[in-house]
């Protein structure tokens, strides 16, 4: 053998060694070999934005790949739920759905409805609480619900979010679980739970329907209580704050969440493994800390659990908005 061919067959040989742990023959045919996107559908900086940077942040580490979070914002979420569904079913575009694709079909918005899906997992649901000024005479969700009951309607104010809003839903829900009408109290649009809480803390309104997490800083401020909260349990982040039906044996329940999908026709496999590698995410000490620090609700449901949490979220703020009047075509 001359020495260029022993020289081949050695390099030969060395590559033939290593080549186990080679990239692409560790990625040749398996999912992800290359980066992935995530949709978010609403603006950098919120909570959705913050939620789903911690769980791409999280799959990175479990599935080998960048996870890349990119904002389509506009048309009240319409634009980015849009551009989730519009997607390759390639599994390489994915992204967190909310609780709006349970409304805006409702609302004439769109025609994207929960079916215009591959649901993967559900991974969070923030209920509203009920909160009141600091100096409100109802000390308990008792005296306050006793209070709307016996008001005439539209003399009290609520805000919390935008008309038609989830938070607005859910006073309407609330108020109908108490066999009052829909607007039996005034709702003041805002541009969200923060100048909602602004304007309690100051005397504008009468109460304000919003996460508690939402809440916290005009709460620890002093300047406001949460009453009640519409989950079945109690928030483990908020033990001290009730639930309707502990409190008023209303058993009325809603809260907006988060849950990871891609578009329909998603390869089965594709499908699983991310489903299995976003429990892995949820289950991580990371994502909880994370989660636990802001208040955030965590909630678990793998593809068949967020299927099944849409249809059932469908039906409830479908309702809700049909008694507000807020259904069109």
């Amino acid at each position: 053998m001359t020495l260029l061919s022993r020289r081949g067959a050695l390099a030969a040989g060395a590559l033939a060694g290593i080549a186990p742990l080679a990239r692409p023959a560790l990625g040749q045919g398996r999912y992800p070999n290359r980066p992935v996107q995530v949709i978010v559908p609403w603006g950098a900086g919120g909570g959705t934005d913050a939620t789903a940077r911690i769980v791409a942040a999280v799959l990175e580490k479990e599935m080998g790949q960048p996870f890349n979070v990119v904002n389509r914002t506009g048309g009240s979420g319409v634009v980015g739920h849009s551009a989730i569904a519009q997607a390759a079913p390639d599994g390489y575009t994915i992204g967190m759905i909310t609780v709006e694709i349970c409304m805006m079909h409702w609302q004439g918005l769109t025609q994207l409805t929960r079916n215009s899906y591959t649901p993967l997992a559900l991974m969070n649901e923030d209920p509203p609480g009920v909160q009141v000024n600091a100096n409100s005479p109802h000390r308990d969700i008792k005296s306050l619900a006793d209070a709307i009951k016996a008001a005439p309607a539209g003399r009290l104010k609520a805000s919390g979010t935008g008309q038609g809003g989830i938070w607005h839903l859910a006073l309407a829900g609330w108020l109908g679980a108490m066999g009052l009408r829909a607007d039996h109290v005034r709702w003041v649009p805002s541009n969200g739970a923060a100048p909602a809480m602004q304007d309690l803390a100051a005397g504008g309104v009468d109460l304000v329907t919003c996460s508690v997490p939402e809440a916290r800083a005009i709460i620890e401020a002093g300047r406001a209580r949460s009453l009640a909260v519409m989950a079945p349990q109690r928030n483990p982040q908020f033990p001290d704050v009730p639930t309707l039906k502990e409190s008023i044996g209303v058993d009325y329940s809603v809260g907006a969440w988060r849950g990871m999908a891609g578009p329909l026709n998603m390869p089965a496999e594709i499908a699983q493994a991310l489903t299995a590698a976003l429990q892995k995410v949820w289950n991580s000490q990371e994502f909880k800390d994370f989660m636990n620090a802001r208040g955030f609700g965590m909630i678990w449901g793998d593809a068949q659990g967020l299927a099944a949490h849409m249809e059932r979220t469908d039906g409830t703020l479908g309702a809700a908005m049909r008694a507000a009047g807020l259904v069109r075509g």
